[in-house]
């Protein structure tokens, strides 16, 4: 049985990038985990740069799948995107690979990192983005810019479900909901 070398190049990858983060993983250490020469690496990746993307692309599919996982047409568009956002940052906080980059983030701003960060990030913007226009087109949605009103929904889930917690109590899921339903479905003002 033939061993997928490159498979196991972008598992090593995977792991290493995970453990040490961009910054720190070396092409050494990719070909030591897989346990093939360094050679090896670049017949399949011309550089570290390359490889990460590669991770990144995958990490990305993930989150989809993740994502897909949890839409139900039958549900309402309010409905699903409270469901899809849970889970998607459920698994970014969990993903030993997206934590590891946004520590590094946070404490080297190694630019790489960053580009991987924002790249997952308007992979996720994207994909809301794409659903917003479903819901526009059903007449479920007001007529908006999809990609703008995903960026604030993201962003504005983000602060509720995370950032609120570092000096309030963690607001539970159905309070979630609840917030996103009065700030971006029933709006503030008075009718």
């Amino acid at each position: 049985m033939a061993v997928d070398r490159r498979k196991l190049i972008v598992e090593a990858a995977a792991q290493s990038f995970a453990l040490f983060g961009y910054k720190a993983t070396t092409m050494d250490q990719v070909a030591k985990l897989a346990n093939v020469g360094k050679g090896t690496i670049y017949t399949f990746f011309s550089n570290k740069e390359e490889l990460f993307d590669e991770i990144m692309n995958l990490l990305i599919r993930e989150i989809k799948q993740v994502a897909d996982a949890e839409y139900d047409a039958d549900r309402t568009f309010f409905d699903n995107l409270n469901r899809i956002l849970h889970r998607i940052l459920d698994f970014r906080e969990k993903h030993q690979l997206a934590v590891k980059l946004a520590h590094e983030v946070r404490d080297m701003g190694t630019p790489k990192a960053i580009e991987g960060l924002n790249k997952l990030e308007e992979a996720i913007i994207g994909y809301i983005q794409a659903k917003i226009q479903i819901a526009i087109d059903k007449r479920e949605l007001k007529p908006c810019d999809p990609k703008i009103t995903a960026f604030v929904m993201l962003k504005l889930y983000l602060a509720l479900a995370s950032e609120w917690q570092h000096s309030h109590e963690a607001l539970a899921k159905e309070k979630i909901a609840e917030l996103f339903k009065l700030y971006l479905l029933d709006g503030l003002t008075m009718a």
